[in-house]
């Protein structure tokens, strides 16, 4: 691992540069063009490093309608004929176009180090980065890679992951192991993600004026009011539920028994038989006032990534490397979902949170810390050629 460390450190300069250079291509999900200048710098790259490149249309569906950038899966050969590490990554970000005027890149000396901070750094241009530099570090020490190395970069991981899915669960059922780019939990990597589901209730009721004719009303917010009752009162904390009405709309004045109501519902379990119950907890609803309509959409769209054998087996061969350079790896699990969810339910072994160290995601105030960059590349290298 040392010799991971040194070659890292070799190139470091260029790694920052070309982190800087990638934050600087801002790429929300929602604006295909800008993903798809973020695709173009990196193919760059890769083409430098003699990979093989697929560029799948990001359209709904695969149909290259431009509702999302291109999926993008760049192929590094080797001679061998093990089954190859699929590295797992993104280049959206939550960030609109035009955030780089408020957020621009800075590098700023703090109490923890150097921190590198800009829209989308931690989350997850730097891993994307860092994968990079592993590829390169593993060649430069080891000659060519020992087994061959798919990173597949997703154009809509903060949307949903509505049309990369596919192509991930494709290329994990090929590999022999999945790693993940998402940033560290704090220091230590993720063996374990709660399962996400969206679900929105509409009801239909029966409007009225309230002042004339309150008694020929059925009200959908009275109706929605009791059902966000019941709802909240599934979470179940003790076994890692959670259950959050986070958004309510309905009526239109208060003189009008309300004839419509919607809300918005997040869902967080930790095991896919807790996954399905929750399911049959929504599906299972009924109005209480039968004169009101009732209509469930949505669903658990992210399987949960459970802490499985292959997982830990991943996790400890990563601790063995890691403590070669001082470093004492911990494992950690996060109520967030990432692509990892969908490959380690697939039952590939799965190990997360293998990018960067920093904090603030999604924040105004995100960073990386600078001096953990080149351990935490090495540490990929390390993984890329290991015996897994």
């Amino acid at each position: 691992m040392r010799e991971m460390v040194e070659a890292v450190s070799a190139v470091e300069g260029r790694l920052r540069r070309r982190l800087r250079e990638l934050v600087e291509v801002e790429s929300p999900s929602d604006d295909s063009a800008a993903v798809n200048r973020a695709n173009d710098l990196v193919v760059e790259w890769a083409a430098e490093m003699g990979a093989a490149v697929v560029r799948h249309p990001g359209g709904a569906g695969g149909a290259g309608d431009g509702k999302f950038g291109d999926v993008l899966e760049i192929r590094f050969g080797a001679a061998s004929e093990q089954r190859p590490v699929l590295v797992l990554g993104h280049l959206d970000t939550v960030w609109p176009m035009g955030t780089l005027a408020t957020m621009p890149w800075r590098e700023v000396e703090a109490e923890d180090g150097v921190r590198l901070l800009g829209p989308g750094v931690l989350d997850m241009k730097a891993g994307v980065v860092m994968a990079l530099e592993a590829v390169a570090a593993v060649r430069e020490v080891k000659g060519e890679l020992p087994r061959a190395v798919t990173l597949l970069l997703n154009p809509d991981e903060e949307a949903g992951s509505e049309v990369s899915r596919e192509h991930t669960e494709r290329l994990a059922l090929e590999s022999a192991a999945v790693l993940v780019l998402e940033p560290a939990q704090g220091l230590a990597y993720k063996t374990a993600r709660k399962g996400v589901g969206h679900f929105e209730l509409r009801v239909e009721g029966v409007a009225a004026h309230a002042g004339v004719d309150f008694a020929s009303g059925h009200s959908a917010v009275l109706e929605m009011a009791g059902m966000v009752e019941e709802i909240s009162s599934w979470t179940d904390l003790g076994h890692g539920r959670t259950v959050n009405v986070g958004v309510i709309a309905g009526g239109t004045r208060s003189n009008v028994i309300a004839a419509a109501c919607r809300a918005e519902i997040d869902v967080r379990v930790t095991t896919m038989e807790d996954a399905a119950r929750v399911e049959a907890l929504f599906r299972g609803l009924r109005t209480r006032d039968v004169a009101c309509k009732l209509r469930v959409e949505g669903g658990i769209n992210r399987p949960p990534m459970e802490r499985s054998e292959g997982t830990v087996a991943l996790f400890k061969r990563a601790q063995v490397l890691a403590a070669e350079i001082g470093i004492d790896l911990q494992e950690a699990a996060t109520g967030g979902g990432s692509d990892g969810n969908f490959t380690a339910a697939l039952g590939v072994p799965t190990l997360d949170g293998m990018g960067a160290v920093g904090g603030g995601a999604h924040a105004a105030h995100e960073y990386v810390l600078a001096g953990h960059l080149v351990e935490r590349t090495a540490m990929i290298a390390g993984m890329l050629q290991a015996e897994l």
